[in-house]
């Protein structure tokens, strides 16, 4: 390996199964994602 290499993988690198070229996110399911994240931390408090 280089000296030019990366040290570490983006968690959210274009072309990976979790997110790959082309596709737009959709909303509602951002959104959905969001709510249950937020509801998640509500209820850890």
């Amino acid at each position: 390996m280089g000296k030019n290499k990366p040290r570490h993988a983006e968690h959210n690198a274009k072309g990976t199964k979790k997110n790959p070229f082309g596709q737009q996110a959709d909303k509602s399911e951002l959104l959905k994602r969001m709510k249950a994240a937020a509801d998640k931390a509500k209820k850890e408090d």
